[in-house]
């Protein structure tokens, strides 16, 4: 049986940036969209967990909703910029802010 990293030991940078990038990969090469919104969610609630445990409610609820804008937000700058500058761009994003508010203090 596997068991889960105490939630503050996770850096959570690498994980938006794995849930959006990843999320997106999975949907596209598997051709199942509700597959990469498994992967989207998996990586977002881990992180979750972790931005509750060491910064609390308020924090993890900007986070979680920055990284739900980011979902929502690359599918529009998509056709804008194209789908894997959007992607890139809001997990860029996301992983800057999941750091700045969360994982630097145990850098």
């Amino acid at each position: 049986m596997t068991t889960l990293m105490p939630a503050k030991d996770v850096h959570t940078a690498p994980l938006t940036a794995l849930g959006l990038v990843g999320g997106y990969l999975t949907a596209r090469e598997s051709g199942i969209r509700p597959l990469g919104g498994v992967v989207l969610g998996a990586a977002g609630a881990y992180a979750g967990r972790t931005w509750l445990a060491k910064k609390g409610p308020a924090t993890a609820g900007g986070l979680a909703a920055l990284y739900l804008a980011g979902f929502g937000a690359s599918h529009p700058l998509a056709k804008q910029i194209g789908a894997w500058p959007s992607v890139l761009g809001v997990a860029a994003v996301n992983a800057a802010a999941s750091w700045w508010f969360c994982d630097r203090d145990a850098d």
